[in-house]
This record gives C-alpha cells, structure tokens and sequence, in this order.
C-alpha cells in the first residue's frame, strides 16, 4: 500500500508539473520558463524526498517535450533543482531550504550546467549570463508558490513524508 501511495502522489506531481507547463510560462531566451515545475518540485521535494522529486522532474520534463510545450533545458535545470531541494529539506527538516536548495539548485547550478548542455545537444553557443536570470526568476517565483502552498495545506498522513 505504501508503494501504490507513493507511485500514486508522484503522478499527481508529474500532471500537475505537466499541466501546469500550458498554463504559466514565459519566454526565456531559446529556454521556456515553467514556475510551476519549480513549485512542485518543492512540494515533491518535501512530501517524497530527493530521489522521486527527481523522477518527477525527469518524467515531466519528458512529457513536457514529448508534447512540444518545453525545450531540452527541462532536465539539468529540473533535476538537479529537485534533487538539492529534497537533499536539504532531508537533512535539515526545514521547509524554506528546500526553497533555497531549488533556487541554488536550478537558479545557479542548473543553468550553469545547461551552458555546455545546450551547446552540445542544442546547437545554441549561448553564454550563462543568458541562463541566469531567467532559471533564477523563474525558480525563486516557482519555489516560492511551491512552500506556500506547502505551509497551507494541512498537514495530514497523506502529506506527511509518504
């Protein structure tokens, strides 16, 4: 049953990362900003931990570029977001690091990260001054919608580190 609820709430999180993509975005360059990947990587983050909170980056990123709504650039910056969130929130219990570990994680590494990334596999000579700003305003806003909603939602056993 643990198994089921778990493979369960990650689906929700990937539908919602999913749907959320034809929602909200902007622009950013030869990038598409999401928040709402960021926000449900926080709440993945926290309610799952650092290992599904990267499955589910991975898996809405793929979605999301299996139906033309994102670019390649999903990935580093997602994944590696995800990932530093759910390790702090792991190891600290504080639900505003995890905030800081997607905004460190996607906002700084991951765009750094998607210099050589798009270069390679995206024909795009672009410099991480370009990345920067926009994986940063785009992660701090989405972070953000993800721990409020987070500290709202009432703490029950379904939420409750699954």
């Amino acid at each position: 049953m643990f198994r089921t609820r778990v493979l369960t709430t990650m689906a929700v999180f990937i539908a919602l990362g999913t749907i959320g993509a034809q929602l909200l975005w902007f622009p950013a360059g030869i990038a598409k900003a999401y928040p709402v990947q960021h926000a449900v990587n926080v709440m993945a983050a926290i309610t799952l931990g650092p290992g599904p909170a990267v499955v589910i980056a991975f898996m809405t990123g793929l979605i999301r570029n299996m139906l033309g709504l994102g670019t390649l650039l999903a990935f580093p910056g997602g994944m590696i977001g995800a990932f530093l969130a759910g390790l702090l929130y792991k190891k600290f219990r504080r639900k505003i690091l995890a905030v800081v570990g997607e905004v460190v994680g996607t906002g700084i590494i991951g765009s750094l990260f998607s210099v050589p990334y798009a270069n390679l596999l995206m024909g795009s000579s672009l410099g991480a001054f370009v990345f920067l700003p926009s994986f940063f305003v785009s992660s701090i806003s989405g972070a953000f919608i993800g721990y409020f909603v987070v500290i709202r939602v009432k703490q029950t056993n379904q939420l409750q580190n699954v």
